[in-house]
């Protein structure tokens, strides 16, 4: 009779959780301060040497708002250095820029810097081969990018003798966690192309790459409700799952974020998941500086 009722009606049994029983990766989210203070305690082995870390992805996928938010965590306070926008979905960068991350004192700063970079568009946006340029440190700061041809040898903005200091140490790819479903839809296959590309040539120089996805928040109802949920989402995982397939980054380096967009106050949880990228985009890249000192190669 039941299975007759089934029948008629459907099944009756539940959907299925949307969240694990256990997370699949571990954040210890009541203490931040340790992580934090890893981060400003980093010194680089090689004297005077600054961790570059370059920022790319799409378009409004949050590059700059990942600068920001990191700059807020580890002030403590709300910052802005990198100026970003919430309403266009064309590129708000316009330049080639370098952020330090100033420490108490007005002229220390901490050994990292961040730079920012126009975002990547189907047809339009920041040129590829200026993104391999500026991987080997021939981009000066304040080059404004142009997205119909790349910088070129004799330019005032192309640095001839670039320094290690000039180099990238760590590239960083930020994308839009909504978007990923869509990676190979569309226009959105031919920006990928372009993130496999700038990938392929980063990994023949040497350098490590992390991918962040941002706006998790958005992406996943659950970790809306309770940002603690980020590793027990089985749809963001799946997200985090594909974006690897497509992109080739391992999932054991790619870190969800949620940037800090609408809060003017601090929260922990948020500067948990901030704090955990960073420290990994850290031990990357010294990794990778360590390597190619010992190769001589750096």
């Amino acid at each position: 009779m039941l299975n007759f009722l089934k029948e008629i009606f459907g099944s009756a049994d539940p959907p299925p959780a949307p969240l694990l029983d256990k997370p699949w990766r571990q954040i210890n989210w009541g203490d931040k301060q340790s992580v934090l203070q890893y981060v400003k305690d980093y010194r680089p082995q090689i004297k005077g040497l600054e961790l570059r870390i370059l920022v790319h992805g799409p378009a409004g996928a949050g590059k700059s708002s990942f600068i920001n938010s990191v700059q807020t965590t580890m002030h403590g306070r709300s910052c802005t250095l990198a100026l970003a926008d919430s309403i266009s979905h064309d590129s708000f960068t316009k330049k080639y820029a370098t952020y330090k991350i100033q420490k108490e004192s007005p002229q220390s700063f901490y050994p990292f810097v961040f730079s920012d970079i126009m975002g990547l568009e189907p047809t339009n946006g920041v040129q590829v081969d200026d993104i391999k340029l500026a991987l080997k440190g021939h981009v000066k700061d304040g080059y404004r990018f142009k997205p119909k041809s790349p910088l070129a040898e004799g330019d005032q903005f192309y640095n001839t003798t670039p320094t290690v200091n000039d180099k990238v140490h760590i590239l960083v790819c930020v994308f839009d966690a909504k978007s990923v479903s869509l990676m190979t839809s569309g226009d959105a296959d031919l920006t990928v192309q372009k993130i496999q590309n700038i990938r392929m040539e980063a990994t023949n120089l040497g350098i490590p790459q992390v991918a962040i996805l941002t706006k998790i928040d958005e992406a996943c109802r659950e970790i809306k409700q309770d940002l603690k949920n980020v590793y027990k989402s089985k749809s963001l995982k799946k997200k985090m799952e594909q974006f690897s397939v497509e992109v080739g980054i391992p999932m054991n380096c790619i870190f969800p974020v949620k940037n800090y967009h609408e809060e003017i106050d601090l929260n922990n949880d948020v500067d948990s998941l901030l704090l955990s990228a960073l420290k990994h985009i850290i031990n990357f890249g010294e990794d990778c500086i360590n390597f190619k000192k010992s190769q001589s190669k750096c």
